[in-house]
């Protein structure tokens, strides 16, 4: 690994008074210009981990490098080169936008020049323009974000780490932070990302590490991660109650049983998705009614249910369906779920 943008650790360990373990010995490695989504529920060990790979807690064993620096040995070059946005932004509510990227840019050394053209530049890309002579304090939660991020930029980082940066953002100002990561990502900056939102890693990271107590659980990229735990599945709901066992009878065609909702009868598919077009023409030539017709994929909540026998916090947030859900068809009669399926 090219050690100038990356990410390498070896068994590292973090305690805390009381025996209390937050990190137990993790290994993992982050490429050059890699988006590692790091994922796990609230006192998981992620912001540790974050504090530590930052240089702010000092491990109790182990050990890591970042940019190809000691975090402990080399403290103030670790800081130079990486950017980093942490749960708890210091931003001043008495200063503006504006005042807080010159107080940003003289910190790291930059001229008042430079410090007013990136300054500028910086206010743009997040989006603050209009507001940067305003008081921090009048700003919402989601522009506060949006700032802390520009000023973990200031000095164009070659590491960013980003601690649970859209938590409690409203879904505009989520899209915009994925995207600004993004474009950061294809400029070549690594960015180390923790969060509690499945579809935030799924999205954004071109690999996972799940941890649990402490532990790596799984790691991969989420298309991997995904497939090793299972297949997908079809869920239907006959619009007669009194059809369920002739529902399970057709899909039994097509898969093994799986758990379903309690109206529902669901199957894996090991074909996926290639599947749903005979399940629809045998249910239309058994003149089955279909109420509702789901295509589940596997998803990263049920990967970490598998490795620790329970579900994230972030898991369906976003509304009744997992986010792996696909609603294929809700209809009142056979023809009407052939014509949903194909919508």
């Amino acid at each position: 690994m090219d050690g100038e943008n990356g990410i390498e650790v070896a068994g590292l360990v973090r305690d805390f008074k009381g025996g209390v373990r937050a990190v137990d010995g993790i290994d993992l490695r982050v490429a050059p210009g890699e988006i590692y989504g790091f994922l796990g529920p609230n006192g998981a060990g992620k912001s540790t981990t974050v504090l530590v790979l930052t240089t702010l807690l000092p491990p109790t064993a182990g050990s890591a490098r970042v940019a190809g620096m000691d975090v402990v040995r080399e403290g103030p070059a670790v800081r130079r080169a990486i950017g980093a946005s942490l749960q708890e932004s210091a931003l001043d509510p008495f200063l503006t936008g504006r005042e807080h990227m010159r107080l940003q840019s003289a910190l790291h050394g930059l001229g008042r020049s430079e410090a007013e053209r990136r300054g500028s530049e910086l206010l743009e890309r997040v989006g603050l323009t209009e507001a940067a002579e305003r008081k921090v304090g009048g700003y919402s939660g989601g522009m506060k974000r949006r700032l802390d991020l520009g000023l973990a930029l200031v000095h164009s980082p070659r590491l960013l780490f980003l601690d649970e940066p859209t938590t409690g953002l409203d879904p505009q100002s989520r899209a915009a932070l994925w995207d600004e990561v993004r474009r950061l990502a294809g400029e070549g900056v690594t960015v180390f990302l923790t969060t509690q939102y499945l579809e935030e890693a799924d999205v954004l990271a071109d690999r996972v590490g799940i941890i649990d107590r402490g532990r790596i659980v799984a790691e991969g990229t989420p298309a991997a991660l995904k497939a090793a735990i299972g297949r997908a599945s079809v869920e239907a709901v006959p619009s007669d109650p009194g059809e369920r066992g002739r529902l399970g009878e057709v899909l039994a065609r097509f898969g093994e049983t799986a758990a379903g909702a309690p109206a529902a009868v669901a199957v894996q598919l090991p074909e996926g998705v290639s599947d749903l077009a005979e399940i629809v023409r045998a249910l239309d030539a058994e003149g089955i009614a279909i109420a509702d017709l789901r295509l589940h994929q596997p998803t990263l909540d049920d990967v970490f249910l598998a490795k620790t026998g329970r579900s994230l916090e972030g898991a369906g947030e976003n509304g009744d369906a997992k986010s792996g859900d696909r609603e294929v068809g809700n209809a009142s009669g056979a023809a009407a779920t052939k014509a949903g399926t194909s919508a």
